[in-house]
């Protein structure tokens, strides 16, 4: 079977991005997703405020999923649910010859696409992957398997719970719990101060009587067969103390779905985690795009579907179709990129190289997407390149968890035959 553009993964980054590719005249576009249903995680997010940037609308989670499965669909896109994609057929199966291997009831087939685009998403770190040690009793869980759980399996979860986390998911969580029947005793966090807006943190006081205890640490996990409770301690003087609970919720600290990535040999950006990304968002495969919160974990789901129709634009100009205008140059490979890094505190940025091709190209919504790993106030972005100061912001407020933005218009000063751009706070030397 051949088709022209393979889309991997049917959340916002993905469906917009079909829908975006059909408009432009791209002929057969192939989603496929392992889940049973299409829209990804705000089909099991039954808060308002879904498809603001992308649709113009406020709708609630499900709904936003059932809009953009249900535009892919009129739009001529071919969503396979119930279906997995992997690299059964080595590494070039994606990144040489887009010779993609899927698996669902149905077998194994292999589908060849001129052009693909990874927009398998982000997920939480699971209690594991933090390295909290102690016992492996039930009732551990991340905000996905409680929204899940909860809103899609419709379990009720009563008892005492505590959230690990004060970013905007963890309010999410403590509400998602509230909803269940559960009594959330506190959002627990390393930081001095919550990371979410100030409203969120005075709704869950208020509406919920949730304090937030900062500087603490979640240091153990007790309960034979069921959660007793956990042990945590304040980072500043090391003094522990027990909080007896039957919930404990692991949120944020994301990571991007990234293993068939991976898998196909692209070039991976150590801060972000996923793939390096151009500004077209064209990984170091010619042809091999990636959107959504696979590049940028983990931004709101209108901002995942806007990045997944900026990949589109770029994807139908590879290909010469409609609208995107005349097809594009063959790029030369990731050895032809400028990457772009950061230094501390900054963690890392989105997109992640400059593209000697397509040096005009700007980021989505024009501009670039970072994280930080301190609270910084007033803070100023700095642009540099072999010494060069190429650009400075007006001041920002870095908070962890939450992103910060730097426009583009600095890139028509890089020279695309230098060194990295470096994108510091303060100053920062040449060759800093």
């Amino acid at each position: 079977m051949s088709v022209d553009v393979v889309v991997v993964g049917a959340g916002p980054a993905g469906l917009s991005a079909a829908i975006e590719l059909r408009r432009l005249g791209v002929g057969s576009v192939l989603v496929a997703d392992r889940e049973a249903a299409a829209g990804g995680v705000p089909r099991h997010s039954w808060h308002t405020g879904y498809g603001v940037r992308d649709l113009r609308r406020v709708m609630t989670g499900p709904a936003y999923a059932r809009a953009l499965a249900g535009a892919a669909l009129a739009a001529g896109a071919v969503l396979r649910l119930d279906t997995t994609v992997t690299c059964a057929a080595g590494a070039a199966s994606v990144a040489g010859s887009h010779e993609i291997t899927m698996t669902s009831a149905d077998g194994i087939e292999t589908v060849r696409a001129a052009a693909v685009l990874l927009a398998t998403g982000c997920r939480e770190r699971p209690r594991t992957a933090r390295l909290v040690p102690g016992d492996r009793p039930a009732g551990v869980m991340t905000t996905g398997e409680l929204q899940q759980r909860v809103y899609l399996g419709g379990e009720r979860l009563p008892g005492r719970a505590l959230v690990i986390g004060a970013e905007h998911v963890s309010f999410s969580a403590a509400v998602t719990l509230a909803h269940a029947g559960a009594r959330v005793v506190a959002l627990v966090t390393e930081h001095g101060r919550q990371q979410s807006y100030a409203a969120f943190r005075l709704g869950a006081a208020v509406r919920w009587r949730v304090p937030v205890w900062t500087w603490t640490r979640v240091r153990r996990v007790t309960g034979r067969g069921r959660l007793a409770g956990v042990e945590v301690a304040d980072v500043r003087t090391g003094a522990a103390r027990f909080v007896p609970c039957e919930l404990v919720v692991f949120t944020g600290d994301w990571i991007p779905d990234h293993e068939l990535a991976r898998l196909a040999g692209l070039a991976m950006d150590p801060g972000t985690r996923g793939p390096t990304v151009d500004t077209a968002l064209e990984t170091s495969a010619a042809g091999v795009f990636a959107a959504g919160n696979l590049v940028h974990a983990a931004e709101t789901a209108d901002i995942a579907a806007l990045s997944g129709r900026h990949a589109a634009r770029h994807i139908a100009a590879v290909l010469g179709a409609g609208a995107a205008g005349a097809a594009r140059p063959a790029r030369a490979g990731h050895a032809a990129w400028v990457p772009v890094l950061v230094a501390p505190p900054l963690r890392w940025i989105s997109p992640n190289a400059i593209a000697a091709a397509a040096f005009g190209t700007a980021p989505p919504l024009g501009r670039f997407v970072l994280r930080s790993g301190e609270f910084r106030w007033p803070a100023w972005l700095e642009v540099w390149q072999d010494g060069r100061l190429l650009h400075r912001s007006r001041p920002v407020r870095l908070v962890p968890g939450r992103p910060v933005h730097l426009g583009a218009g600095w890139l028509a000063a890089v020279d695309r035959a230098g060194g990295p751009v470096r994108v510091a706070t303060g100053s920062l030397r040449s060759g800093g």
